[in-house]
Order: structure tokens, then C-alpha cells, then sequence
């Protein structure tokens, strides 16, 4: 199984991860009759679990990987021989996940951060990708996808963008290396669709866009992209990608140099007024 590229919007697309979209399933079932047995509605059980009735039922449609300590947090909810089940389930999910699992948890805990940044030196953010930007980026995944593949791809990427507006109390930060804007991907009518999409998010009062102006002799990104998030506990979760391998990172330490980085990187990179000026340039330019 290999993560899907082209900016953080990572999950696979070949036949392991229809295996793994079958466990996802079953392992939401089970969640799903357990709380029934309780007695509990979907709303009523993301409460005690502390977490959002949406992230819930995406978990039990298998559209989401359950995170790690959900067993724990639903043992004063379901009872102890729930767990177990819980837990039996979970490591089943875990043995086949391989790469792919790691996006499909970043992709929850997306859902429910309270500050969400992302640096990207490859391609333009999964989450600021209009419809244009997306297909062709499937659309020249090597190997080929089919039609089918592509057009579920390009769906699950724009629903996930879907966290920009109903999320407002999020943070959104993003800084965006200036090649990666001027490679246009998929031609100039792309490429401008992308200019324009990004200016109209940056309106936003909770989104931030930075760009990296091409040329930049202080530049702390050169170890590659990084995507960051505040969990509602506070807590900071990071997550990294390569060719065909990402990774979540958890480990307070790696955390720590992550931050001081991204900070870094926001001073670096043009501020917003700046990275509206410049796309407004590139734009006629284009």
C-alpha cells in the first residue's frame, strides 16, 4: 500500500487499500452495535468520549481509522468485554493497515484540531486544492489510476476541504513554497484556477497563506514538508511524508524541533499581505 501524493491529502488508492476499507468498515460496525447495545445515540456516545459526533459516525461508516485510544476512552462507556472486542478489532486494523493508516488518523485528527499548519516544497496543499489542481494531479499518478479511482479521489480530496468552513474556530496556516505555484500543474487555465482559489480562501479570517518567495537565503524547510496540529487538549501531533511512506509524529522532542521550524518558516515566508500582492502578479502573468 503506498500513500497518495500530491499534498497532504494522503491515502491510498490500490487494491491493499480496498482490503483496508473493508476492516475500516467492519471494525465501525462492531463500534456501532456496541453503542447501540448501550443505549446510546452517536451523539450522545461523542460526548463521553470526547470527541465530535461527526468524527464518530465517519469512524463507524469506515471512513475514518479509530485513533489509538479510543478502546480506552469508550471503557467507562461500553463496559470491559466491549473493550476487548474494541481492542481485538483495532490491532486487526493495525496488522493491515501499513502506510495508508497513517493518513487515514492524520485525517481525523484534522477534523478535530483547533490549529491545523502545513508547509509544503511539492504541490499545493490537499486541503487548498481547487477541483482543476486535484483531478490532474491524479490524473498523472504513476501507476495510472482508473477513471473510477480518479473521480473517488478527487471527491474525498474536496470533501475533506470541506473542514475550511465548517471548522471557523479553527486556526489554518499555510506556507507554500512559490516553485511549487509556478510548476503549473495541469496547464495555465490550472494554474490560475489555483491562484484564484487561493486568494478567495485567504479571505478568510481563520486561514493564513503564506508564500515562499523563490529566492530565500534564510530558509529552515530544507529537510522537506511538514504538516502540524493542536488537538483540543492541547496537544501537538505532526505528520510527514515521502515517497511512497508517511508517518505520524507523536514524540515530544521531534515535536518540539517541528515547531520551532514552522514558526521559523512564517517569519521567513512573505506575510499575507505580501502573498496577495504576489499571486495577484503571477496571476497576470500567468
Amino acid at each position: 500500500m503506498r500513500a497518495e501524493h500530491g499534498g497532504g491529502g494522503n491515502g491510498g488508492a490500490n487494491g491493499t487499500e480496498a482490503e483496508l476499507s473493508d476492516t475500516l468498515k467492519t471494525f465501525g460496525a462492531v463500534l456501532k452495535a456496541l453503542r447501540e447495545e448501550s443505549g446510546l445515540t452517536q451523539e450522545e456516545f461523542a460526548v463521553r468520549v470526547r470527541y465530535s459526533a461527526a468524527y464518530v459516525a465517519k469512524i463507524e461508516q469506515g471512513k475514518r481509522f479509530p485513533p489509538a485510544d479510543l478502546p480506552g476512552r469508550a471503557e467507562e462507556v461500553l463496559g470491559p468485554v466491549a473493550v476487548k472486542v474494541l481492542t481485538a478489532a483495532a490491532k486487526s486494523l493495525t496488522r493491515r493497515a501499513g502506510l495508508a493508516s497513517w493518513f487515514r488518523q492524520w485525517a481525523g485528527i484534522e477534523e478535530e484540531a483547533i490549529s491545523l499548519y502545513a508547509y509544503e516544497c511539492r504541490a499545493v496543499p490537499g486541503l487548498l486544492q481547487p477541483e482543476g489542481y486535484a483531478r490532474a494531479v491524479f490524473e498523472r499518478n504513476l501507476p495510472p489510476l482508473s477513471q473510477e479511482q480518479i473521480e473517488r479521489q478527487v471527491c474525498a480530496r474536496l470533501e475533506r476541504q470541506e473542514l475550511l468552513t465548517s471548522r471557523p474556530n479553527t486556526a489554518f496556516s499555510f506556507v507554500i513554497e512559490q516553485g511549487i505555484l509556478e510548476r503549473c500543474v495541469g496547464g495555465t487555465t490550472v494554474a490560475n484556477e489555483v491562484i484564484d482559489h487561493l486568494l478567495l480562501v485567504g479571505q478568510r479570517h481563520n486561514v493564513e497563506i503564506q508564500v515562499m518567495p523563490r529566492r530565500q537565503e534564510e530558509h529552515c524547510g530544507v529537510e522537506g514538508q511538514m504538516y502540524l496540529a493542536e488537538t483540543p487538549t492541547h496537544q501537538w501531533i505532526g505528520y510527514t511524508e515521502g515517497q511512497r511512506s508517511s508517518n505520524l509524529i507523536t514524540a515530544p522532542n521531534d515535536l518540539s524541533v517541528l515547531l520551532q521550524r514552522y514558526g521559523k518558516l512564517r517569519a521567513q515566508a512573505l506575510d499575507c499581505r505580501a502573498t496577495v500582492s504576489l499571486l495577484e502578479q503571477m496571476r497576470g502573468a500567468l
